[in-house]
């Protein structure tokens, strides 16, 4: 659900700046940071860059407000399928917003990690942004098999990142759609073998939703807490780095009892890096979700204790501040994403500081355990 509401976020993000005078240009060089984090051995630690308030003032407070607490930012994105149909060197709109985007970030001292992700969230038996002659596509559909290796290739080649996922939670789709998994798991190959072809150094990942990999999700098949490892062993050895995404109050009555080992068993399974591509808990308790600042605190702990060491190579927090509803849903509502708004109120006390700029107590708990 929260990849289809933060493709919304994006878009009013980007639309926002494009309508701020003193915003910077996009065609402007991006700037190079002179020590990268990633070469410093360190975990690299960051957020999705989702303001609070869809403003100006509100994009740039919030890159502020990540800048002081974190290192890189996650962009995770929606496939301009019609843009990249025939050539990786097309001209794109949507492409130039995000240039502008990760200009802002970094020029934030903030480095740029990438998601590709051609999927809805909320129905994932569905693409997202799909023209209307492909409405009935598939990962074998030609079409869609070249949109996506092509804007894979662009990303690379536009910002040469040293990680871009080509798919969030795909473990889900899988679940959803297995009589398209071999398809989308020779894509996801040969879109592998491409971006090393031209950045052997680039990190090449997919995400899987931990969560449900464990059998605690709605496509349970198997007891709780019996991993579907070969979900992801099936892109091995073409995974540069192991990736999951985890939301425990969605299914733990309150962060403290996850097991200590809930985590622990990526570490075990594979010698590879790991990392944490978004997660989070809520301040407060919404509908099925459980949520308490102490809860934040918990889930914090519960990661940075099981996966935290030599080997966690980033860990992005689903938001730096909570989302004003009042300001996001008529802006929704006018961008045709009024069926998010609900949705997006699961996720909106998320943050680790307040719509005003209130501190909750967990902002402390991350930046202790950065800073070690």
């Amino acid at each position: 659900m929260k990849r289809a509401i933060l493709f919304t976020i994006s878009a009013l993000m980007v639309a926002t700046l494009a309508c701020g005078a003193e915003t910077p240009n996009p065609n402007d060089p991006i700037p190079t940071p002179e020590n990268s984090v990633f070469d410093s051995e360190k975990t690299a630690y960051g957020f999705f860059p989702t303001p609070s308030e869809v403003s100006i003032e509100s994009v740039i407070k919030t890159m502020t407000g990540i800048s002081e607490h974190a290192d890189v930012v996650l962009f995770q994105q929606e496939i301009p399928w019609i843009d990249f149909a025939e050539s990786p060197d097309a001209a794109s709109e949507k492409l130039e917003n995000l240039r502008g985007m990760v200009r802002l970030s970094v020029g934030h001292g903030l480095e740029p990690i990438f998601v590709i992700d051609p999927l809805n969230g909320l129905n994932r038996r569905e693409f997202m942004g799909l023209p209307p002659e492909l409405a009935d596509g598939n990962f074998g559909t030609p079409e869609i098999r070249s949109a996506f290796k092509n804007y894979a290739l662009r990303v690379v080649r536009e910002f040469n990142p040293r990680y871009i996922g080509l798919a969030s939670e795909i473990n889900t789709y899988m679940d959803a759609h297995p009589d398209d998994v071999e398809n989308y798991l020779s894509l996801y190959r040969e879109t592998y073998a491409a971006i090393k072809a031209e950045a052997p150094e680039t990190q090449v990942f997919v995400t899987f939703q931990w969560d449900d990999l464990n059998n605690l999700g709605p496509f349970q098949d198997g007891a709780a807490y019996e991993t579907k490892w070969e979900q992801i062993e099936a892109f091995e050895p073409q995974l540069d780095l192991w990736v999951i995404s985890s939301y425990l109050c969605f299914f733990f009555d309150t962060a403290a009892d996850v097991p200590a080992d809930y985590y622990t068993p990526l570490l075990t399974r594979t010698e590879k890096p790991v990392a944490v591509a978004e997660g989070g808990c809520s301040s407060v308790p919404f509908d099925i979700q459980s949520g308490s600042e102490q809860n934040q605190i918990d889930y914090l702990r519960a990661v940075d204790t099981q996966l935290g060491g030599d080997r966690f190579a980033f860990w992005i927090y689903l938001i730096y501040n909570d989302l004003n509803m009042e300001s996001f849903a008529p802006e929704m509502e006018k961008q045709g994403a009024g069926r998010n708004v609900e949705g997006l109120s699961y996720f909106a006390s998320l943050g680790f500081v307040k719509v005003d700029g209130t501190p909750k107590a967990a902002l402390a708990v991350w930046d202790e355990i950065r800073g070690r």
